[in-house]
């Protein structure tokens, strides 16, 4: 899910409850907050915070949130995961600390099993965010055995953004009940044929409604067309800086410019990629977006 941003660059919370609500009514079955996508590494732990209590405020089921609270520092992934916790939601996605490369499975393993631990709470249902692109940390699957092996009913699941499918489909294989997620709906169908739970996508902002069309037919013939098109949208939006992307299609969608607001280091797409990314889109027949409320 995309943070919206003021003209300051402070998350707007009218805007963030707003999409939400949208993005739970059109096609969504739940929401991933303060990811990738979410710019969550831009924010500060109080303004990650003020994130979740926006939410809470506005009604949304929090047992269909999934919360990004992975940090460099254990203590503040705590915080955050002690917070999500406690506010009744689905999950926390937690990335591995991310500074420090070249750190061995035994370190890695440490900084999730002390997280786990500091946190102390049986309830607490933690997804693995492995994106070696983004983080520079590989999360092997020896490792994932041997955290499943020690928290069977804590290590819930995994959102793959590796962009190798090969590893998704072996995931599902060695781990039998263990929810992943594919990094995008690329690789929705072949992850629902391998035994996945589905896709934690950027894109899925606004192409919810054929990623949902796919999920609720692919078993049927026409499975592969539908992931043909939605392979189409998405491999069009990424050609372009995803966030950004995104947010322009918000903003043309809205007709609201504030949608094309990120926070440094992003910067909004200039108006010539803005253009070509709506042509590329409108011919392919454009995005089935609702109106957003």
């Amino acid at each position: 899910m995309l943070t919206p941003l003021t003209a300051d660059l402070a998350p707007d919370d009218v805007a963030l409850v707003r999409l939400a609500r949208w993005l739970l009514a059109n096609g969504c079955d739940g929401l991933g907050v303060l990811g990738t996508t979410g710019e969550a590494n831009s924010f500060s732990v109080e303004e990650r915070l003020a994130i979740t209590e926006a939410l809470v405020a506005g009604g949304l089921p929090m047992e269909r949130i999934i919360i990004g609270t992975g940090c460099c520092a254990v203590p503040d992934t705590v915080r955050l995961t002690r917070r999500a916790l406690e506010v009744g939601a689905g999950g926390v996605l937690v990335l591995p600390p991310f500074y420090y490369k070249g750190v061995s499975d035994d370190g890695l393993f440490a900084a999730f099993a002390e997280t786990i631990e500091r946190v102390g709470d049986s309830s607490l249902r933690l997804y693995l965010y492995h994106f070696p692109r983004m983080s520079g940390i590989d999360l092997p699957l020896p490792l994932i055995e041997r955290l499943l092996a020690a928290y069977p009913h804590v290590v819930a699941g995994t959102k793959d953004s590796g962009g190798d499918l090969a590893r998704i489909e072996a995931t599902c294989r060695a781990f039998p009940g263990f929810a992943v997620f594919a990094g995008t709906e690329r690789y929705l169908l072949a992850a629902l044929r391998a035994g996945g739970a589905g896709c934690i996508s950027a894109t899925i902002n606004v192409t919810g409604r054929p990623a949902a069309g796919l999920v609720a037919r692919w078993r049927s013939p026409e499975a592969e067309t539908l992931q043909a098109h939605l392979t189409e949208l998405r491999a069009t939006i990424e050609a372009f800086p995803l966030v950004a992307a995104v947010k322009e299609i918000m903003a043309r969608h809205t007709g609201e410019d504030g949608w094309r607001a990120v926070r440094p280091p992003l910067v909004a797409l200039p108006p010539d990629q803005a253009d070509a990314l709506v042509a590329r889109l409108e011919a392919l027949g454009g995005l089935d977006l609702a109106p957003l409320p």
